[in-house]
């Protein structure tokens, strides 16, 4: 089921460091999905989201490292549609209830 509150991000960084990049990797693996190497489509709510960038901030060096976040809004109003891939795309889960 998903949460009145929840919005859809758009995460992409660029990391120079290999260990910290995998490190923020994993963590946003655990959150989204990876459409991109260094792009992640995450459905969270607001609250969450501010807990999710204080652990990406605890992964990065500010000096060093780029992360960009963008809301694409209410997740239950972001289809998949708005999306156009061009070459080999890769699955981004749906707003809708999950069947296991």
């Amino acid at each position: 089921m998903t949460r009145n509150d929840t919005h859809r991000y758009l995460v992409a960084y660029d990391i120079a460091d290999d260990n910290r990049r995998d490190r923020l990797a994993k963590c946003l693996q655990r959150h989204g999905d990876r459409v991109q190497y260094s792009v992640f489509v995450v459905d969270i709510s607001p609250a969450r989201m501010v807990r999710l960038e204080g652990e990406i901030d605890m992964i990065i060096t500010r000096a060093e490292d780029s992360v960009i976040y963008c809301d694409l809004g209410m997740a239950k109003t972001v289809d998949i549609d708005r999306y156009r891939t061009v070459g080999r795309s890769r699955r981004i889960t749906g707003s809708g209830a999950v069947v296991i």
